[in-house]
């Protein structure tokens, strides 16, 4: 076994085997590592999980037990698809801790995504959300829950927030998961938060956008109005993000039954961005609200990184790991191979010396043996 290789193992070695004692002809551990290492190559399924280690059989030997060979892809099926969710969950943000930990000021981004045909019509079953935290600056997966059915994202993502230390770090929020429950959590585990405000909370809203329109009508009151404007360009088109943000005291006068409804609150956002690309301009106009004091260039830093949890997780699960594509519902077997997936994901982007991106990565790993043996001890 690579020297760093046992922090994986270790970190996932009590996780329960759902097998009774008598029909285990397989180790867990051995089933588990086999379809990450699988995965991490580009395997889809099952199937792919056996193959791969029939090709892989000799560098699988000098590092796993296999007392009784390579495991069937029904093994594959009935071991993986009834582990528990929740017990695996724990390993693996026991493992990404021992890969990361997380600075004061860092992003960290909640957000749900469908796992499009992870549908079973014949079973009455909707396919599943899952809603993941994303740590921007380290790139990592810090966590996933698995969102109730007939529920949505607003009780999954305390959820999950209460399973991490978000101590000194910065959550934001898609509108959905703007909730007064949440802000008062990331408070209560002493976080700061930037959440973004929409119809969903009607009056809070209106407050904000009536707020801007007084101050820009009003310039001579808005000693408390903070700006910034930051530029980029690339891939044809060029972008303008313009914040503005209102500085609110401790007990504001005209805010402070917001400040009591919503723990924390000390300032509102919002944020003009001007999209060019040829002779199109579109602009787009959003509204936030934050703990963060002073400082419009952090809050619109902030925002900005919350899109890498779509560019950089949810986008890469479905080109380069085909997570949409996966056919995989039986059982717990599509939440499981969600995090498997993760953990795959976490592995490619510790890897620093290839440069290039997840899929060269994966077929890279998947050719050559000892770039895999150096994603795993990454």
């Amino acid at each position: 076994m690579p020297a760093a290789y046992p922090t994986l193992i270790e970190c996932f070695s009590d996780l329960p085997d759902p097998r009774v004692e008598r029909t285990r002809a397989h180790n867990l551990m051995d089933i588990l590592v086999i379809a990450i290492c699988a995965v991490l190559c580009g395997a889809e399924g099952w199937d792919d999980m056996v193959d791969f280690a029939h090709a892989k059989r000799d560098w699988l030997k000098e590092r796993l037990t296999l007392p009784s060979g390579i495991p069937c892809a029904d093994t594959f099926r009935r071991v993986l698809a009834r582990l528990d969710p929740e017990a695996l969950q724990t390993c693996f943000r026991r493992w990404t801790q021992s890969l990361h930990t997380l600075t004061e000021g860092e992003v960290i981004a909640f957000d749900g995504k469908t796992l499009r045909h992870s549908f079973d019509n014949a079973c009455g079953l909707a396919a599943i959300h899952m809603v993941s935290a994303w740590a921007a600056r380290a790139r990592l997966v810090l966590g996933a829950v698995k969102v109730e059915e007939k529920s949505n994202e607003i009780p999954a993502v305390p959820a999950l927030l209460a399973l991490l230390d978000i101590r000194g770090c910065i959550v934001t929020t898609d509108a959905m998961s703007c909730q007064k429950a949440t802000a008062a959590q990331i408070i209560a585990q002493q976080g700061e938060y930037v959440l973004a405000v929409k119809d969903n909370q009607p009056s809070l809203s209106e407050a904000i956008q009536l707020r801007f329109a007084y101050l820009r009508e009003h310039p001579f009151e808005a000693e408390s109005l903070q700006e910034c404007t930051r530029h980029s360009k690339g891939h044809g088109r060029l972008e303008t993000r313009h914040c503005e943000l209102i500085n609110l005291e401790a007990n504001d006068p005209l805010w402070g039954d917001f400040q009591q409804e919503w723990p924390g609150l000390r300032s509102l956002v919002c944020i003009l961005c001007t999209r060019q690309i040829g002779d199109k301009i579109s602009q787009e106009v959003r509204y936030f609200i934050s703990s963060l004091v002073g400082s419009p260039a952090k809050v619109l830093s902030a925002v900005r990184q919350h899109w890498g949890i779509e560019n950089r997780l949810h986008y890469v699960l479905d080109v380069s790991l085909d997570e949409d594509a996966c056919r995989i519902r039986k059982d717990h077997g599509a939440e499981v191979l969600a995090m498997i997936r993760h953990i795959t994901l976490n592995l490619l982007r510790q890897e620093k010396t290839n440069k290039r991106g997840i899929k060269a990565r994966q077929k890279k790993a998947g050719w050559d043996n000892d770039y895999l043996s150096l994603v795993l001890i990454n």
